[in-house]
């Protein structure tokens, strides 16, 4: 893995996959903090993308579930330096690594099956930044 923790935090829709990554995660050894949803009772997913998005730095990683990942994604888009890429198979977790850096990875718990999530996960936090020509174009993403 390229980062030294993962932070992974899902709204009532993205609980019950959550806690099956959760188990993977620990079943591989990775370092990882669960922020919650602790249950399948209705919450506000922007609650918990503001709460993963504030813990993130350079050496860590964070996952991000709701029922289809858009809500998720974009209120963790809304943090400075986070950059949060809502992936359904494993080729564009890989690309948003190589070529957008990204740094949180957002899943649709009502969209993909458990073996996908987890191919996509896979991807994601084996898969390194490419830089060169992709370092300049992450750099105009930040608007003042």
């Amino acid at each position: 893995m390229l980062k030294e923790k993962i932070y992974i935090a899902s709204d009532h829709a993205g609980f019950d996959l959550k806690q099956k990554i959760c188990t993977y995660l620990k079943e591989k050894n990775i370092s990882f903090e669960d922020l919650g949803t602790n249950n399948a009772q209705s919450c506000d997913y922007p609650d918990f993308a503001h709460l993963l998005a504030s813990k993130i730095d350079s050496n860590c990683f964070g996952i991000l579930i709701c029922g289809t990942g858009i809500g998720i994604s974009i209120a963790a888009n809304r943090h400075k330096n986070i950059r949060c890429a809502l992936c359904h198979e494993g080729l564009s977790a890989k690309l948003s690594r190589q070529h957008n850096d990204a740094n949180v990875l957002a899943l649709g718990g009502r969209l993909i099956g458990l073996e996908m999530a987890i191919n996509i996960v896979e991807n994601f936090i084996q898969t390194p930044f490419d830089g060169d020509r992709h370092l300049r174009r992450i750099q105009k993403i930040e608007v003042n």
